[in-house]
């Protein structure tokens, strides 16, 4: 029998749409005096009623504990981001009087132990303003937190210490925070911006909150000690998890672990047991099969100890300590008061309670018919639908398809468009359009209210993305400093060592010194103010020079020499192009054009939209257009190329298409043979594959102008390829060909148009965009509905690899296994052999011939195979939308280039693509690895190719479409420093004089002797590489504004500005100002200042002389030298002298 009185606490709830289901759980909220939680399905159905929920009812408290992005048993560590919302919303839960909210849940999170409450309500420090904190036992709660100690906080779980300074990035509401101690008291409460370090607004006072469900006090591994015997047993040999955790360090996945940390685990009943829960549809029949799939798991991981291929261990807890059963979930949950969604109608009854609401209009067939206007059809049914009295809602994505819809409806209804931000701002009237932000992915309607969304309108037409924040700049930037024993290039003396700063006194003024070690142990002693003459050299070793040595000088003029002859030509191409006179094209005249753009099948982004107006004007020009698409992989570069050949191929001259392997060839053929199906344009493709007799056939009709488009590899390049009119050259992954190659496409380019493609340009064709002679589009914005990546750093292990790839293939997909070495392939063969027997893999390496090599990528694009097991190979522009998992074996091998690369070749799909980058049991990492990694990790936008490129070239030298030397080249001088000279170079070039601006000549800084310290005090900035990154920003400064703003940064972050920085910022400014105007020396002695002249100093000869003249007994001239007498003075006012007679000068400016 079932007890009735159970029953009674379940109310079903029918006809209860996607959107309506968020209405309600308002309606129960506001009428009950309790919490809420909703147990959503999974995390997409979550995000969606979070969002109906802030719409309808904007200021609603509202929390969510998020699930583990995670699978049962996995050895990794749920992202902080997560852990820190969970732990927020669980500590809101069990503070006393707090007000009731609605906690989103998903049955994942729901149906897993949590930490027990009593331990909850004591994880949290209170932090107050004014009031006394031990510093010490700050220290020590952050490590139990789950804190890492960090140079600079970035995400959540870092923190940092700076003298009385301490930087908390929290798993709060109130984010990254920073303390200003004075003595033990906390003197300053700020939160701020972990991206630019600034301050975002003062507070009163912070919880300090962990970042681990895992409290790793005494205690807690006392507790897991013993369990892990009791259960376990004592390990013979080398045990890992049992040694680190003994020693209070935290290994990958520790929270697999949970229940051996407690005495005993609570349930979300146990956190809410008088809350009121409602139940997504179908929630209790989906826990019967997650419970299957975690035995499973628990299970497969039983004779994976005891016959292992790897070094990994794991001894996993059994299932029912870790999850709830659907049995015991379901009787915890029968005692309480329940709501159970369904989306259809359900009968009336005593417990039951229908919402009349159901799912919206599909306009598909509207959608799909050439001869409907979709626009209209919608505004008719919107229409039908006011007349019988129903409020009309159109739900956009975001703020750019919302201005979008609006005009798209004003062309067919006038001005009766209202723009609203939620539910409260629907006016009374209702025959007025309503167009809010809303992710509502289908649309409803009940008596009173039609909601249309926009994927009911567009299907799965995207529309233009979210903004998002960037950070991968700043993560990219830390990953790539210099640190301590770097190899480091000066621009006198060339490679030695970073050992560190020394202090050095000099007339009794400190004087902050970089050491530089040099061959035969000699070192050299750098004044920090000329930071700029060094750069990060980016090779992992090479032979010291010697100092004094004469080997350097000769590597160095061979090289300038080399880029001032490089740099001739690539001006002179320019040039060149700039005086050739092509056929203008324009889009009123090419037939088609706007249908063609209409077979897009999505909208396009800002950033597509921006790249395809700069071609059609370059096209406009009537001259040669040479343009670099830099966009991330899946970001609609293609597009942007497919529009290019369209209007050249419809105005009467030929494309040809040139990639770096016959895969690509093959896939760009068959997007372009579908795109362009409609239109009288005949493609063709070459590559190693076409058999001869079609070969010299396509060659024939190339030459007699019978085909439009030509797509294909290095084929393309012979000279038997012979176009009749070629109008445009579309070069795709340019940084894979190789030098020869590159020197055919360099003679083919003079008299066409070029429109290069890629998403991590080589440097000298970055350089040529920077500099202006090659124009650049940057395509930054993803897709919106396209997902980063979701990234994993653990150790290898059995189990957790092979679930990633079982999960990949049963939904559908394949996969790639990366590895750095072929040596490494064989040991990966004999793990997919022996421990995923059930998917097929294939082979591809670099040393395989290349027919082998082709057929082998050829068969895994057509999907003969699962798996892709291969070395770096694939970065080459490998686009296989199926692919949605990539394993990145011994990951700290490679370069942070190397793995944003790899990782892009999943993802391009709207699936959510997974990357493992996994290392090798028992490896410790070394502290650059670590970073990289780390940075990797940290990369969550999408986006972030082109400020890698930007940033990490010295990792690759593949060479460039202008030349045949650039590789030996950076290996010779390193990325920084070839980027200076080829600028210097290019700028002198361009200059008709012959001379450069000397601000612009590295090679030459400043004496200057102003009795000043120069230093940023260690006991200020006690971390050496931020100290040093600290130096090398404000080399590039130089404007008074610019340091006053470096300044208060430096106070925001580091507290009260020691009057050393005064000094050193003096010193920049004076530095700065000295090098424009051509001053070589300043020495201030106890009368005289004295400023020395270089030969090409940048002042006026006649307004010199005038100017010394005008005052003759105050400044005298002596050996190119002018002397200021100023009288005895403290050193503070013969500054303040100096800065007058700079100002001064700088009116005598050349350029004024």
């Amino acid at each position: 029998m079932v007890d009735s009185s159970k029953l009674a606490n379940e109310i079903n709830i029918g006809s209860a749409p996607e959107g309506l289901d968020a209405n309600f759980l308002i309606d129960i909220f506001e009428s009950s005096n309790c919490d809420i939680i909703h147990v959503a399905r999974d995390d997409i159905r979550l995000e969606l009623l979070k969002s109906a929920l802030k719409f309808f009812k904007p200021g609603l408290n509202l929390r969510v504990i998020p699930a583990w992005d995670c699978s049962p048993y996995e050895l990794i560590t749920p992202k902080p981001l997560i852990t820190s919302e969970r732990i927020s919303s669980l500590l809101n839960s069990v503070k006393v009087g707090n007000s009731h909210s609605i906690y989103l849940t998903t049955l994942n999170a729901a149906s897993q132990y949590l930490p027990p409450k009593l331990v909850m309500k004591d994880a949290c420090l209170e932090i107050t303003l004014g009031k006394q904190i031990n510093e010490n036992k700050l220290k020590n709660r952050l490590i139990q937190f789950g804190y890492s100690k960090t140079a600079t906080v970035s995400e959540p779980g870092d923190y940092s210490i700076r003298g009385g300074i301490i930087d908390i990035f929290s798993s709060g509401a109130d984010g990254a925070v920073r303390l200003d101690l004075f003595g033990d008291v906390v003197d300053q409460l700020r939160r701020f911006d972990p991206r630019t370090q600034l301050t975002i607004k003062n507070l009163s006072q912070f919880d300090l909150l962990p970042i681990s469900e895992v409290i790793m006090n005494q205690e807690a591994i006392t507790e897991f000690r013993k369990n892990y015997r009791k259960i376990f047993g004592i390990k013979h040999g080398f045990d890992n998890l049992y040694s680190s955790i003994s020693e209070g360090v935290k290994v990958q996945g520790i929270e697999q672990w949970l229940p051996l940390f407690y005495k005993n685990l609570d349930t979300i009943f146990d956190y809410f047991p008088k809350a009121k829960y409602v139940l997504d549809f179908n929630v209790k029949e989906l826990h019967h099969s997650r419970w299957t799939k975690i035995n499973e798991q628990y299970k497969a991981r039983l004779p994976a100890n005891k016959n292992k291929i790897s070094e990994s261990v794991y001894v996993p807890c059994e299932p029912d300590a870790l999850y709830l059963s659907p049995q015991l979930f379901n009787s915890i949950l029968e005692s309480k008061t329940r709501y159970k969604l369904n989306i259809s109608s359900i009968p009336n009854g005593f417990n039951s309670i229908n919402l009349n609401g159901s799912v919206g209009k599909k306009f598909i067939s509207e959608r799909n018919s050439e001869d409907t206007n979709l626009f209209k059809s919608v505004f008719s049914f919107i229409k039908k639908s006011q007349k019988i009295g129903k409020q009309v809602i159109i739900a956009a994505s975001s703020e750019g398809s919302r201005d979008r819809l609006i005009e798209l409806f004003q062309d067919e209804n006038g001005s009766n468009i209202n723009k609203i931000d939620n539910f409260n701002d629907l006016p009374s009237d209702n025959n007025i359009i309503n167009i809010g932000i809303w992710n509502l992915s289908d649309g409803f309607y009940n008596k009173n209210l039609l909601v249309i969304s926009e994927t009911d309108i567009f299907g799965e037409r995207l529309i233009v993305n979210r903004k998002r924040k960037n950070k991968s700049k700043n993560v990219i930037t830390d990953a790539l400093s210099i640190e301590l024993d770097d190899l480091v290039i000066h621009m006198d003396h060339g490679i030695g060592k970073f050992r560190g700063f020394e202090l050095v006194k000099a007339d009794n003024v400190a004087h902050e010194c970089l050491i530089l070690e040099y061959a035969e142990n000699s070192r050299l002693f750098l004044p920090v103010e000329n930071i700029n003459l060094l750069s990060r050299y980016g090779q992992s070793n090479s032979i010291l020079d010697k100092l004094g040595g004469v080997a350097w000088q000769k590597r160095k003029s061979r090289l300038k020499k080399n880029i001032l002859d490089m740099s001739d030509s690539l001006i002179k191409i320019a040039a060149e192009r700039q005086l050739k006179v092509v056929k203008k094209i324009d889009t009123d005249q090419i037939p088609g054009w706007v249908k063609f753009c209409e077979k897009f099948n999505y909208l396009e982004t800002d950033d597509q939209i921006g790249a395809i107006n700069a071609v059609i004007k370059d096209f406009g020009l009537g001259i040669p257009m040479d343009r670099l698409i830099c966009g991330d992989v899946g970001f609609g570069k293609t597009e942007v190329a497919m529009r290019a050949a369209f209007l050249v191929a419809m105005s009467g001259m030929q494309v040809v298409v040139v990639t770096p392997t016959t895969l690509l060839s093959r896939q760009h053929f068959n997007t372009f043979v579908e795109r362009f199906r409609d239109f009288p344009i005949k493609i063709s493709q070459l590559s190693r594959f076409t058999k001869k007799t079609e070969a010299s056939k396509v060659r024939e009709e190339v030459k007699e102008g019978k085909i439009d488009i030509l797509i294909g590899t290095h084929s393309i390049l012979s000279d038997k390829t012979l176009f009749s009119d070629l109008g445009l050259l579309i070069i795709d992954e340019e940084q894979h060909f190789g030098v020869a190659h590159k020197e055919k496409l360099k003679s083919m380019r003079s008299d066409v148009h070029v429109l290069t493609l890629t998403a991590t340009p080589i440097p000298r064709t970055l350089h040529l965009s920077l500099s202006g002679l090659k124009d650049l589009s940057i395509i930054s914005t993803p897709p919106m509905e396209r997902l980063a990546v979701r990234t994993y750093i653990s150790q290898f292990d059995d189990i957790t690899i092979r679930q990633a790839l079982l999960r990949e293939f049963y939904r559908g997909g394949q996969s790639f296994i990366v590895v750095p070495r072929i040596k490494d392939i064989y040991p990966i063969e004999d793990f997919l052999s022996n421990f995923v027997p059930e998917l097929s893999f294939v082979v591809a390496h670099g040393r395989m011939n290349s027919d082998s090599l082709d057929k082998n990528m050829n068969d895994f694009y057509d999907r003969k195979f699962d798996i892709l097991l291969a070395t770096t190979i694939i970065e080459s522009g490998l686009d296989i939308p199926t692919a949605n998992t990539i394993i990145i074996h011994k990951a700290d091998m490679f370069g942070l280039a190397q793995l944003y690369q790899l990782r892009g070749r999943v993802g391009r799909s709207k699936l959510r693509a997974y990357a493992y980058l996994t290392t090798s049991p028992r490896k410790s990492l070394t502290s650059n690895a670590y970073k990289r990694l780390r940075a990797i990790g940290g990369l969550k936008d999408l986006g972030a190719g082109f400020n890698l490129a930007s940033q990490d070239l010295d990792l690759r030298g593949a060479g460039n479409l202008l030349g045949d030397a650039q590789s030996g080249h950076i290996r010779e001088v390193g990325f920084e420093l070839y980027h200076s000279l080829l600028n210097e170079a290019v700028l002198k070039m361009q200059d008709t004089t012959g001379s450069v601006n000397l601000e612009y000549d590295q090679e030459w800084n400043p004496q200057l002797n102003l009795g000043l310290p120069v230093l940023i005090p260690s006991e200020y900035v006690s971390d050496m590489s931020v100290r040093l990154e600290l130096y090398k920003r404000l080399s590039n400064l130089s404007g008074k504004i610019e340091l006053e703003s470096f300044a208060a940064e430096l106070i925001d972050r580091f507290g009260k500005l020691p009057k050393e920085i005064n000094s050193l910022l003096s010193v920049v400014q004076i530095k700065a100002l000295s090098k424009k105007m051509g001053i070589n020396k300043i020495d201030i002695s106890e009368k005289t200042i004295s400023l020395e002249l270089r030969e090409n100093h940048q002042l006026c000869p006649e307004k010199l002389i005038k100017y010394i003249n005008s005052d003759f007994k105050k400044i005298r001239v002596r050996n190119k030298r002018l002397l200021f007498e100023i009288g005895p003075k403290k050193n503070k006012e013969k500054i303040k002298e100096l800065f007058v007679i700079l100002r001064e000068l700088r009116r005598l400016y050349l350029n004024s």
